[in-house]
């Protein structure tokens, strides 16, 4: 009969090769992209997914396990999706849009992966597992946040006007093209 540590470590070990996969992805994502603070994004996310593998085997110790891998279905397809994603956008001003799309629908794998596997470490009573999934939410959070403010100051607009030159920087709440246009049609709605 299976427990619910059983099912905790199974899904950490898909986990685990979906964080390995990542490290793989996202040099090309980095790549690919066009835009400077979206090529950033995708080098420091990196490093961090490079510590969330750490991470991810520090919970198995946790667990008195060593850290084993199950091939991450749900991760392979979501990143042949966003291999596809990227072909097809390639050398088109909706580049960087796309590649945020394929990127946010990994975080929000990993976000609901994380959350779950939180949730069961502290049924279980481990403390430190907790703590340590807890941290990898956190910043997993924190990209998919990040992804969605490069989107909104600067990816999606030059999609919609077809700007190829995207390699422009956008920080802060800057004014750019069209703002003061979007807001004044949303306050006449």
């Amino acid at each position: 009969m299976k427990t619910l540590q059983d099912l905790f470590l199974e899904e950490l070990a898909d986990m685990f090769d979906a964080e390995n996969r990542l490290t793989k992805a996202l040099p090309k994502l980095a790549k690919a992209a066009t835009h400077d603070d979206l090529r950033e994004a995708f080098e420091s996310h990196f490093e961090e997914t490079e510590g969330h593998v750490r991470k991810v085997e520090q919970v198995f110790e946790a667990f008195g396990k060593t850290a084993k891998s199950k091939k991450c279905e749900a991760m392979t397809g979501l990143l042949e999706e966003g291999d596809e994603i990227a072909s097809d956008n390639k050398g088109e001003p909706t580049i960087n849009a796309a590649l945020i799309s394929a990127a946010q629908k990994v975080e929000h794998y990993e976000i609901a992966s994380y959350g779950c596997l939180r949730e069961w470490a502290e049924q279980l009573g481990n403390d430190t597992a907790a703590r340590l999934l807890q941290e990898i939410l956190d910043e997993e959070k924190a990209a998919d946040s990040k992804l969605s403010d490069l989107a909104r100051e600067c990816c999606n607009l030059s999609a919609e006007e077809g700007d190829e030159d995207e390699s422009q920087t956008f920080r802060g709440n800057s004014m750019r093209p069209g703002t003061a246009r979007m807001r004044s049609e949303r306050e006449d709605d």
